[in-house]
């Protein structure tokens, strides 16, 4: 049986780590948190995804699946780490680098090396390549080398680990060819080979691609506001259109893609960035006008020390991962505020910020204003009328549109849209 060896237990390597143990390989996953590894070496997962604990109990019991701190040797290497933007939002290659360095001393003649970050074009030939080279085996004859990005959202993971199409970059043909013999074991959508800088560029441009699109979903937003709009409807009406597909605006854009991925580009090629870069601007700028229209609003209903309820965290639905999220930048910008902030999230069991509670009821009660952040299903389900009671002043301004207005308003609430002009009296 042969064995692979995943650097990086997130949200990406771990997933695709199980994956590969539940389908014919042995599988050691390694990574530097030593809380993530205990809890992993008892069978509990440190993340939450559908699935996820299933096929780790599975791999467990078939014994293909193993952790720890330090590599192994293996006949796949998969590098799976972070790749964030620093504070000058520039790609900080620090994690690459180390966990390409770890395994520098395990590799051996006809040994597979694939990233699977998500990096800015070029980082394999100009970051990995030059660390590899102290491994002392030739490229492309005795060491492969290769750039396979997931292509997976969180919620739908392993779904799609399967079903979607996959896009291998190797640093020659060979190299390419021996990394898809690997996912062929359980990718089931169809797959495309290229070479390893424009596999780069692909996963890229993807996420760039989205956070373009959202920008401009947030621009309409701020005008249909002005204009009396709703853009959620005008949106949703345009997206009718055979040619036209639209996304939805909202308080800001995170996670770990289409938050960071754009700035890689920005950080290549700024001369020309111009529209990446504005969209980027744009989308995080979101956070600063959600605060301010909060403000408004607690202005305009003149409430003073107001009590604020921030529900939702993460930076999308249904999901407990707050990376980038531009809720997390939100309450720390209320939190500068003279409000009274208390925050809400049913999926993240951790509190991750000062604000935090973990119960629902301390959140509402007393609550001036309630401010929806992120769409989940938990939202989606609740019924106004049992809030009214427990509020001082029942009123909601919902980002994501979540909520019913005329439901939230018969029951009794004022209810603020961002982007719908329409029901917004300040607007």
């Amino acid at each position: 049986m042969k064995k692979i060896c995943v650097v990086g237990l997130g949200y990406i390597g771990l997933p695709t780590a199980v994956m590969f143990a539940n389908h014919g390989y042995q599988v050691l996953g390694v990574d530097v948190s030593e809380r993530a590894i205990n809890l992993l070496s008892k069978g509990q997962v440190h993340i939450e995804e559908p699935g996820l604990q299933d096929y780790l109990n599975k791999a467990l019991v078939q014994g293909t699946f193993t952790v720890s701190t330090t590599p192994e040797e293996a006949d796949l290497f998969i590098v799976a780490v972070p790749s964030p933007i620093t504070a000058e939002k520039t790609a900080d290659m620090k994690y690459i680098e180390s966990a390409t360095a770890s395994i520098v001393p395990f590799l051996k003649k006809g040994d597979v090396v694939v990233l699977e970050s998500t990096v800015p074009p070029r980082t394999v030939m100009d970051v990995m390549m030059p660390i590899l080279e102290q491994a002392n085996l030739e490229f492309g004859t005795e060491l492969f080398i290769s750039h396979s990005p997931e292509r997976v959202i969180p919620g739908k993971v392993f779904d799609e680990l399967v079903n979607n199409s996959r896009v291998i970059g190797g640093i020659n043909r060979e190299s390419a060819e021996r990394t898809k013999e690997f996912y062929l074991s359980f990718v089931k959508g169809e797959f495309h080979i290229t070479d390893v800088t424009t596999a780069e560029m692909v996963k890229v441009i993807e996420n760039t691609f989205r956070d373009v699109n959202i920008a401009f979903a947030n621009e309409i937003a701020k005008i249909s506001e002005n204009l009396g709009v709703n853009a959620w409807e005008a949106i949703s009406l345009a997206n009718h259109h055979p040619r036209v597909n639209i996304h939805y605006p909202g308080p800001g854009v995170g996670g770990h893609c289409i938050a960071v991925d754009p700035w890689f580009l920005v950080e290549k090629q700024s001369e020309l960035a111009k529209i990446i870069h504005l969209s980027r601007l744009t989308n995080d700028g979101m956070p600063s006008f959600t605060v301010d229209k909060t403000l408004e609003i607690l202005k305009s209903n003149d409430i003073n020390n107001a009590r604020v309820a921030v529900f939702g965290l993460t930076f999308k639905a249904n999901i407990d991962d707050v990376r980038e999220s531009p809720s997390m930048e939100i309450v720390k910008q209320l939190s500068r505020e003279d409000v009274d902030l208390v925050s809400f999230d049913p999926h993240v069991k951790e509190n991750t910020v000062p604000s935090q509670t973990q119960s629902f009821e301390e959140a509402i009660t007393r609550a001036d204003s309630l401010v929806i952040l992120t769409d989940h299903a938990y939202f989606k389900n609740l019924n106004p009328f049992n809030l009214v009671p427990l509020m001082s002043n029942p009123i909601v301004l919902d980002t994501k549109n979540v909520i019913n207005r005329e439901e939230w308003e018969l029951a009794g609430f004022k209810v603020y849209k961002l982007g719908d002009g329409k029901g917004n009296p300040i607007g």
